[in-house]
């Protein structure tokens, strides 16, 4: 497994993390989530993703208990909040009074004392950013939290938090958790290069584009049983990826990447993986097997000719 420091912090995270979204808590259950959590972990894995919208509380739950048989210092733990958990007006938003009541049911569900890092899910346009900012400096200084960071915030936002931190002295953001694939390359453009002048790392989601990208969809034919696309709760997220478009250019990356004698997965990971300021890729592994096809990209080299390749076929 390779470490990689999160933006400029000290703070060195696994290039592969395990994230929860549709998984942990949800398709997959509470053994099946130890087994997995604690494969990752044997593996090299330090850091584990989730938030307290996954399945409403659940991916939380589960990983919480997954977590409880490894060494709570050697585990990265990331979390976030933003999205509404009930109806009551003031359960939603990066509010002072909603990140603090947020991460103190994270904090139970969780069963921890503290997170290592904890994420503002989206940006909030009803709250000033000084009142979200200035919430998080103080959950750090409570220790409560470790780090903070944001996840799909565009680049003047993140510019805006990192000015607004330095001028006050409070503790500023290190990471933002992005989409990001060979599909979604959005991020090149503003939002890597103002990350890495504010000195905030990239924690990727989606890099395999919901399983897309592996190619096991094929033009024109029903998905396979069992996958993402078959179920109630992921087929809206996975049909974004599934148009006749992108399963043609999947069909072709599984071609391209056994030329170069790789698995179109090692060549998706791999690829997210090289980009500037990219500190991990989380992936939404179901099993052992599908983990350590994504943990084998790590060591996956992508030639000069490759990375071309990929560009004439996934332009930004």
């Amino acid at each position: 497994m390779q470490y990689r420091s999160l933006g400029s912090s000290g703070l060195r995270v696994s290039a592969v993390g395990l994230g929860s979204w549709l998984t942990i808590g949800n398709a997959v259950d509470d053994a099946g989530s130890r087994d997995l959590v604690r494969h990752a972990f044997e593996r090299g894995v330090n850091l584990f993703d989730t938030a307290d919208v996954y399945n409403h509380g659940e991916g939380e739950r589960a990983l919480g208990l997954a977590l409880k048989e490894l060494p709570r210092h050697r585990v990265v733990l990331a979390t976030k909040c933003f999205f509404p958990m009930s109806d009551d007006p003031n359960d939603r938003g990066l509010s002072r009074k909603h990140v603090h009541e947020s991460l103190a049911a994270s904090l139970r569900r969780l069963g921890t004392d503290y997170v290592d890092l904890y994420q503002c899910h989206r940006f909030d346009d009803e709250t000033p950013l000084r009142e979200t900012a200035q919430a998080m400096h103080d959950l750090i200084v409570r220790g409560l939290v470790l780090y903070w960071g944001v996840s799909m915030w565009p680049a003047e936002r993140i510019a805006e938090a990192a000015a607004l931190c330095r001028a006050e002295g409070w503790h500023a953001p290190i990471s933002n958790q992005p989409l990001y694939n060979l599909y979604r390359r959005d991020i090149e453009a503003a939002v890597v290069p103002t990350s890495r002048r504010e000195g905030l790392g990239q924690l990727v989601y989606s890099p395999l584009a919901q399983g897309v990208l592996t190619g096991k969809y094929e033009p024109g034919a029903p998905p396979p049983p069992g996958t993402r696309a078959t179920q109630e709760g992921a087929r809206r997220f996975v049909d974004r990826y599934r148009t006749d478009d992108n399963l043609e250019k999947a069909r072709q990356l599984v071609a391209l990447a056994k030329r170069h004698g790789l698995s179109a997965t090692q060549v998706a990971l791999a690829f997210c993986l090289r980009g500037p300021g990219v500190a991990s890729v989380l992936v939404g592994a179901r099993d052992r097997q599908q983990l350590d096809e994504n943990l084998s990209a790590v060591d996956a080299e992508l030639s000069d000719e490759l990375v071309l390749e990929l560009d004439r076929l996934f332009p930004a």
